[in-house]
């Protein structure tokens, strides 16, 4: 069981810093052109950086159903 908690706690982790860098590298930097407003960049970024936590959320609940599935038939 103990395994089971900490191979669940270190996925998280590991999700949490490759959505962490996804962001810094790819959703950082992004910008249109420069006669756009700041604002509408500002609300992309944004609305980017929820699908993706949408997007790590789901695969953490999937991978939690997986690892946490053998629990609930014993």
């Amino acid at each position: 069981m103990n395994l089971k908690i900490y191979s669940f706690i270190l996925v998280m982790w590991i999700l949490m810093l490759i959505g962490g860098g996804l962001v810094v590298i790819f959703v950082g930097p992004f910008t249109f052109t420069p006669d756009i407003e700041p604002i509408i960049t500002s609300g992309v970024k944004v609305i980017i950086a929820l699908f993706l936590i949408f997007v790590w959320l789901f695969t953490l609940t999937k991978v939690k159903n997986w690892i946490f599935k053998s629990e609930v038939k014993s």
